[in-house]
């Protein structure tokens, strides 16, 4: 459906919603309010599949009356739509053939019919010369992707954009394909390369339809702190005007990002229990909630640990605010999966660390593939010889 500029595509507001709906933390005071919502909204697009489903599985009641309306309705917009495409292509041009062929996709899109909406948009797609007008078809395939979370369907329509975009396409469209393939990173837990697409993206960003501005830079922020070194965080976070003029508004966020930049650890980890939440209450980072949290304090306790060769426990735990229990358990733990290159000398409460020397460990690699080839040359003169 046509969404104006600066928008957040309706459906995506719905599937957060009903995320929202489902989640555990949320009271059911707003559960009710979420719940009012989501009804009005499957009633004006006439979702009759997604009202039947969500009232099967108990989340709306059953209401035969409102889904043979909608039903009925569905029915008379698909005969007007048929017979504006049949018009269209006895009396008018191709552009017009086109139109009413994309009205026909953008309604099944409306109404939720996925199946239908993406054989529509093929047939569609059929009728289109112009390569921008594909990337937008393309565009409408990955908001349904999201909307139903089909990182299948996602990942195929980006690999189709990039190739439409080597016969040509304009920068905007490809600048709003990086969020797309930013947030479908996120999405699938690589960090990284969704920190540098967003990055890549923060300058030029339009794609409102997916999210605000003042949250592509709360995930920009997240994704960099795990995937950047202190050197690119500050010039391309911590100092960037772009994020500047907006990290203030996000609750906790700019506390988060300043305090971890200048090593007020203590301060990090209370702006770090506001962000949880924010995390938690998010569909596309909620699957990654605890593999976020690790990464986070590994990130954190490897920068403390990095301007000492030795500390106490007490120091540490004093710097970051919690007892010295609480740190022994935790680095005990990251020590152990090989995140922490330290070990905990328990009887004089101290950490040592002994962080990998990168010429060592070239070194040490240098002469272990020196043995292979050694080895290799010794049972090919062996062969030889005999």
């Amino acid at each position: 459906m046509e969404v104006q500029e600066g928008a957040q595509q309706p459906h995506l507001v719905l599937a957060h919603k009903l995320f929202l709906l489902s989640h555990p933390d949320v009271d059911d005071i707003e559960k009710v309010r979420l719940r009012d919502e989501v009804v009005d909204a499957v009633k004006i697009h006439d979702m009759a599949s997604l009202f039947e489903s969500l009232s099967s599985s108990s989340v709306l009641g059953i209401d035969a009356a409102v889904l043979d309306s909608m039903r009925t309705r569905i029915e008379d917009e698909i005969k007007k739509l048929d017979d504006k495409i049949a018009d269209a292509e006895e009396n008018l041009g191709e552009s017009e053939v086109r139109e009413a062929h994309l009205a026909k996709s953008l309604f099944f899109i409306r109404i939720g019919d996925k199946e239908k909406a993406l054989e529509q948009l093929k047939i569609t797609e059929g009728k289109t010369v112009a390569v921008g007008q594909k990337m937008d078809l393309v565009f409408h395939t990955l908001q349904l992707g999201f909307f139903y979370m089909d990182f299948n369907l996602i990942s195929k329509s980006i690999d189709k954009a990039k190739k439409l975009f080597e016969e040509g396409g304009d920068w905007e469209r490809k600048n709003r394909l990086k969020v797309y393939e930013g947030l479908y990173c996120m999405s699938t837990r690589n960090f990284k390369k969704a920190a540098n697409l967003f990055l890549d993206s923060i300058s030029t960003f339009t794609t409102y339809e997916l999210f605000s501005y003042d949250t592509f830079v709360f995930y920009t922020v997240l994704t960099s702190i795990i995937s950047l070194d202190r050197v690119s965080l500050k010039q391309k976070v911590v100092d960037a005007p772009e994020i500047l003029t907006v990290i203030g508004k996000i609750p906790h966020l700019s506390e988060f990002l300043n305090s971890l930049y200048d090593c007020q650890y203590k301060s990090f980890f209370s702006a770090f229990s506001g962000i949880t939440e924010q995390i938690k209450l998010d569909r596309y980072l909620q699957p990654h909630f605890r593999y976020y949290m690790r990464e986070v304090r590994t990130v954190v306790y490897s920068q403390f640990l990095e301007s000492y060769k030795s500390v106490t426990m007490e120091a540490m735990a004093t710097a970051f605010g919690v007892s010295v229990d609480f740190i022994d358990l935790e680095l005990s733990r990251f020590i152990a999966a090989g995140k922490l290159h330290c070990k905990i000398d328990k009887v004089a409460g101290v950490l040592e660390t002994n962080r990998p020397d990168a010429k060592n460990a070239l070194y040490q690699a240098t002469i272990k593939q020196g043995d292979f080839l050694l080895n290799r040359i010794q049972k090919l003169s062996r062969v030889i010889d005999l």
